[in-house]
């Protein structure tokens, strides 16, 4: 039991009295005492421990044994924990395939099923454990309409792999697969490669989705600053989720809720450290997201704005030399901090979980002597943010290029076009795409596919073919983060929904031009409004189930790909 916990006032228990107190509860406490509560634990504030463990996937594998640690630090403060689970895709292991298509719509499962269980279940606070890609904004999303006191905790990162010396992630597993279609790996190396690279429990290493975020959401303040970029099997891991514990219930007593941390200035913090990191394009449509579900006005051109002023300084994979793990000894997301500040880019003012500021957090940073993971401001790899919002005739509301590891800002090539990543895939296998063309890929939208699919087997191929420096690709759908090269996702309107991106043929020519911000097919206005009225789209593969239900409500990447 807890001993000497402290005791908590009564205010602590405004929502879980009304379920367990008074004689009319008896049959509420009758059922949880057969299953190990007694009275004095049910006169404790109650703690929802929401837990995305799952044994399907490295990223989330551990969460189990990280809960334990949780509900330890819950209990010495003075509350009661309760866990419960909720689902989990794992981007990795999905991508390529007809399973690509849950990942996305099971962000909104996620942020649904928290809910719900955190509702009904009338918690007083709520701690959410996160890994995997659509986990981590899933789980915030849930934060913000709650609105109770609660924090999220990322389960961190995995170690790097070895490979004949060098260190490596699953982004050159997939980057071989297109070496080997093209006869640049045996079938020896990529068997070797494949048993190495992902070496136990965490998120992929890299600047991918899931790191992007867990900074992002560090940097926003929902989650404790210094717990994010602690790897997974990390010793240090257990003595941040004991913390957080303790933390959830000094939050419950100041009666501190998500509301007050997701503002706009802390949105333009996150956004500003995606750009810094050149974190993955994701993070677009997971801060459209956050923002709506917390009721800030928030729009994808404010990500240009702000990516346009922020430079890149973080070596980080997908284009870079190093990972997570790096980051973490190199002084972790604070150091990101205290360079934003140094560059006059932070909203210092703006609140975290810890009761400091975000400005304090990064005046502690502590930076590790001689480290080069993130470089000083005077010696920026790019003058730049990692992405770009273009429009045009193309994307008429929006789409987002990457811009970092490469220099390109201007292509202009004819058009290889695909109704599907499949099509695209085979293509690129075959060796049927040529140095300067376009790939269009269309209807993986966030209905047309549903479930906007990301492209990274078609973009590591591209990569692994040796084509990276010379192919640009666009698509509606998405890129996972650990894509890179000259590519445009989330174009908007969807081909399904309209978008002009259903009038591009093989052979027209398309314009990128970064500078500009546009992205264009140098076809007449009359001749795309033709076009996208002739074009008849696939016969969609889900009319039922969940997926059916999604592409019937989804709405635009451009807004965050949010259901309604």
């Amino acid at each position: 039991m807890i001993g000497d916990a402290p005791t908590r006032g009564a205010s602590t228990r405004a929502r879980s009295r009304a379920q367990l107190d008074g004689p009319d509860r008896a049959p509420t406490r009758a059922y949880l005492k057969g299953i190990g509560y007694d009275d004095e634990a049910l006169r404790r504030p109650i703690v929802g421990i929401a837990n995305t463990w799952t044994e399907a996937m490295p990223c989330n594998f551990h969460l189990r044994r990280l809960a334990e640690r949780v509900k330890d630090g819950v209990r010495a403060a003075g509350g009661t924990p309760m866990e419960f689970n909720t689902v989990a895709v794992s981007d990795g292991i999905a991508m390529g395939t007809e399973g690509m298509k849950t990942s996305l719509v099971s962000r909104e499962v996620i942020a649904d099923s928290i809910e719900l269980v955190a509702r009904g279940h009338l918690f007083d606070a709520v701690i959410a454990l996160s890994g995997c890609d659509k986990t981590i904004p899933g789980c915030v999303m849930a934060l913000a309409r709650l609105d109770l006191p609660c924090l999220m905790l990322y389960g961190g990162s995995i170690a790097p792999g070895s490979f004949r010396g060098k260190d490596v992630t699953i982004q050159e597993v997939f980057e071989a697969v297109g070496a080997h279609a093209s006869g640049n790996m045996s079938d020896e190396d990529l068997a070797e490669l494949e048993s190495v690279a992902s070496p136990g429990a965490g998120a992929c290493g890299g600047q991918f989705t899931a790191n992007t975020m867990a900074m992002a959401f560090e940097l926003l303040g929902i989650s404790p600053m210094g717990s994010s970029m602690v790897p997974a099997e990390e010793g240090k891991k257990g003595q941040v989720a004991e913390d957080c514990g303790h933390l959830v219930l000094e939050l419950l007593e100041r009666d501190f809720r998500p509301r007050s941390v997701i503002t706009k200035a802390s949105l333009e913090n996150a956004i500003a450290g995606v750009a810094m990191t050149g974190g993955s394009t994701n993070a677009v449509l997971h801060l459209l997201a956050v923002a709506s579900e917390a009721g800030v006005e928030l729009s994808i051109d404010d990500f240009d704005r702000l990516a346009w002023i922020t430079p890149l300084l973080a070596d980080l994979k997908p284009f870079g030399r190093y990972v997570a793990p790096d980051l973490w000894r190199a002084g972790g997301v604070p150091l990101v901090a205290a360079r934003l500040a140094e560059a006059g880019l932070l909203h210092g003012e703006a609140v975290t979980v810890t009761g400091r500021t975000i400005g304090e957090e990064a005046a502690s940073a502590e930076e590790a002597d001689g480290q080069s993971v993130v470089r000083q401001l005077r010696e920026p790899l790019a003058p730049n943010g990692g992405f770009a919002i273009l429009h045009g005739n193309l994307a008429p509301d929006g789409c987002v290029v990457k811009l970092a590891g490469h220099g390109r800002r201007q292509q202009r090539g004819q058009a290889r076009v695909f109704e599907s990543e499949e099509d695209a895939f085979a293509a690129v296998k075959a060796g049927l795409i040529a140095a300067g063309e376009v790939v269009v890929i269309r209807n993986e939208g966030p209905a047309g596919g549903p479930g906007m699919r990301e492209m990274l087997a078609v973009t590591a191929a591209i990569q692994g073919e040796g084509l990276g420096d010379s192919v640009a690709l666009l698509t509606d759908g998405r890129f996972s983060g650990a894509t890179h090269g000259f590519m445009a996702g989330h174009v908007a309107p969807e081909a399904i929904r309209g978008g002009p991106i259903a009038a591009v043929r093989d052979g027209d020519t398309v314009v990128f031009d970064v500078e500009g911000r546009e992205l264009n097919v140098e076809l007449s206005e009359e001749e795309i409004a033709e076009r996208v009225a002739a074009y008849v789209a696939p016969v969609p593969r889900y009319e039922t189930g969940v997926l059916g239900k999604y592409a019937r409500h989804v709405g635009s990447a451009a807004q965050g790909a949010l259901t309604s």
